[in-house]
C-alpha cells in the first residue's frame, strides 16, 4: 500500500531548509547571491501583488516573476479553472486524440490576434520563440535569423543563438549562424536582407532588458522590408504580449504591423502552469506540417495539456471581464508621469521610460562633485552596482521587490502584477523618492552598502 503523502506536514517539516537544500542540490550560486544583497526572505503566503512573511509583513511585488504573474498570484477564477479540470479527471494527452480545450484556448487567442490563423501550444517562453526559429527557417527555406542587440530571447541553444547579451552566450558556442542588428536600424537590415538567406527578423517590440522600445515606424519598415526579401518577421511577445504595455500585443502600438509569427507565454499560465504558444500564419503551418507524414515534426510531450489549457483560457477571461488591458494603459501611465516628474528633482535619475506597466528607471553620472565621485567609484567596481543600491534598499526598508533591468546597467524594471493600481503607484513613488532622498544626501546605509557590492565586484574579478 503507498505511504500516504502529506505536502503540508513535509513543508511544516523541512520548509525552513529552504535556503540550505538550494545551496547543496540545486544552482549553489542563488543563495549565495540572495544572502549577499540580503534578498534571503522567507514569504509564507501571497496573494495579488503582494507576499507575506511569517511575522505579517507584507511585501508589494513589482516584479511578478518576471512577468509570469500578470494577474497577480491566486487569481480566484485561474485557481477555480485548474480545480475544475483536475476534477473533471480528463484523459489527456493521449496523443492519438484531440481534446477540447486546446483548440478553445487557440480560438480565444487567434480572437486577439486577427491576422494569424494557426497555434503551436508548448511549455515556455523559449520553446515559443525555438518554435517560431524552426517554422521560419522551414517555410522560407533560409538558414539565417536575425535577431536585435541586446535581446533576450530564451537560453535553450536556438534562442540562445538570437540572444543580443554576451554573458549568456559565452562558454555555449557553436551556435546557430544568427546574426545581430541594431534596434531601430532599417539600413543594416536592409544590409542583411541583400545577402537572400535570411528567413526572419525575430524583434521584442519592447526590449526586456533596459526597456528599450522600437522606434516609431521601425517594425512596420522591417516588416515591408523583409516581406520584399520573402523573410518573416518574428515577434517575441513573451513578456510584454497579453497587456503588458496597454494593448493585447505591444506590436499593436504601431498601426499595420501584422507579424508572421507571434510568441506568448508567461502571463497566458496565470502563473501556475507553464505553456508556451506560438502563432503564425495558416500557410506556414501547412508548409511544416504538409503531409501526414510530417504530422509529429514538431511537437511537445506536455503541449497542449488540459490543466496549461485550462489557466489559458480562465486567464483570457479574466483580461477581458475584468478590463486588464485597460488597467495596465491607465495604471502605467500614472506610474510612468509620477516617477517621470521626478527627474528634474534627482541628478542621479537619467530617464523613466516604458510603455503600459513595463516601466524602466535608468540611472546616470551626477553633477555634483561628492556624489561624482561615489558614482565613479561604483563604476569602476562594475557598472550597474547604483542601481542595484536602489533594489536593496526598496526591499530592505519598504517591502517592495525590484530587479535592475540586465547585468552591467544603470536600470531598474518595473514589470507588476496587470492589476495593480493608484494604492500600489502611491506605494511605490513614495518609497523610491525616499530612497533617492537618501542617495542624494551622500551619506547612510545605502552609500555603506555600496562600498560592500564593491568589495564583492572586486573580489568576483
Amino acid at each position: 500500500m503507498t505511504k500516504e503523502f502529506d505536502l503540508g506536514r513535509l513543508l511544516a517539516e523541512r520548509g525552513a531548509e529552504r535556503y540550505e537544500l538550494h545551496a547543496r542540490h540545486l544552482n549553489h550560486q542563488l543563495p549565495r547571491m540572495l544572502h549577499t544583497i540580503g534578498f534571503d526572505k522567507v514569504y509564507e503566503r501571497a496573494e495579488g501583488a503582494y507576499f507575506w512573511d511569517a511575522d505579517g509583513n507584507d511585501y508589494l511585488d513589482m516584479l511578478a516573476g518576471f512577468g509570469v504573474m500578470g494577474l497577480g498570484r491566486h487569481h480566484p477564477v485561474v485557481r477555480k479553472a485548474l480545480h475544475d479540470v483536475l476534477d473533471a479527471s480528463l484523459a489527456d494527452l493521449t496523443r492519438f486524440d484531440c481534446q477540447p480545450l486546446p483548440g478553445l484556448l487557440a480560438e480565444r487567442l487567434l480572437g486577439h490576434s486577427p491576422h494569424l490563423d494557426r497555434v503551436f501550444f508548448g511549455n515556455s517562453g523559449t520553446e515559443a520563440v525555438e518554435t517560431a526559429l524552426k517554422f521560419a527557417r522551414y517555410a522560407t527555406g533560409k538558414p539565417r535569423v536575425l535577431y536585435c542587440a541586446h535581446a533576450f530571447h530564451g537560453l535553450t541553444t536556438g534562442s540562445l543563438s538570437v540572444n543580443g547579451e554576451s554573458g549568456f552566450r559565452d562558454g555555449f558556442a557553436p551556435l546557430l549562424p544568427d546574426t545581430a542588428v541594431p534596434l531601430g536600424d532599417l539600413d543594416a537590415l536592409r544590409a542583411e536582407l541583400h545577402h537572400g538567406d535570411v528567413a526572419a527578423l525575430i524583434v521584442e517590440p519592447v526590449q526586456g532588458k533596459g526597456v528599450h522600445a522600437a522606434p516609431p515606424g521601425y517594425l512596420r519598415g522591417a516588416q515591408e522590408l523583409l516581406h520584399r526579401h520573402k523573410a518573416l518577421l518574428i515577434a517575441d511577445e513573451v513578456q510584454t504580449g497579453l497587456g503588458r504595455t496597454g494593448d493585447f500585443y505591444a506590436y499593436q502600438h504601431e498601426e499595420g504591423v501584422e507579424p508572421d509569427l507571434v510568441c506568448v507565454a508567461k502571463a497566458l499560465s496565470g502563473g501556475y502552469v507553464p505553456v508556451g504558444a506560438t502563432l503564425g500564419k495558416d500557410w506556414i503551418f501547412k508548409k511544416v506540417y504538409s503531409s501526414m507524414d510530417r504530422v509529429l515534426v514538431h511537437s511537445a510531450s506536455f503541449g497542449s495539456n488540459a490543466q496549461a489549457m485550462a489557466a489559458g483560457l480562465a486567464v483570457l477571461a479574466v483580461m477581458e471581464d475584468e478590463e486588464v488591458v485597460e488597467n495596465a494603459r491607465v495604471t502605467g501611465e500614472l506610474l510612468k508621469t509620477r516617477l517621470a516628474a521626478l527627474v528634474d528633482r534627482y541628478e542621479l535619475l537619467s530617464e523613466v521610460r516604458g510603455r503600459g506597466l513595463m516601466v524602466g528607471i535608468e540611472f546616470g553620472r551626477p553633477k555634483s562633485l561628492k556624489l561624482r565621485g561615489r558614482w565613479s567609484m561604483l563604476q569602476a567596481a562594475r557598472k550597474g552596482l547604483f542601481a542595484q543600491m536602489v533594489v536593496v534598499p526598496l526591499l530592505q526598508k519598504h517591502r517592495i521587490l525590484t530587479q535592475v533591468s540586465g547585468d552591467h546597467l544603470e536600470v531598474i524594471k518595473l514589470i507588476p502584477p496587470l492589476t495593480v493600481g493608484e494604492r500600489e503607484v502611491d506605494r511605490f513613488v513614495e518609497a523610491f523618492t525616499a530612497v533617492m532622498d537618501e542617495a542624494h544626501s551622500g551619506g547612510g546605509l545605502m552609500w555603506d552598502f555600496g562600498k560592500t557590492l564593491v568589495k564583492q565586484a572586486v573580489g568576483n574579478r
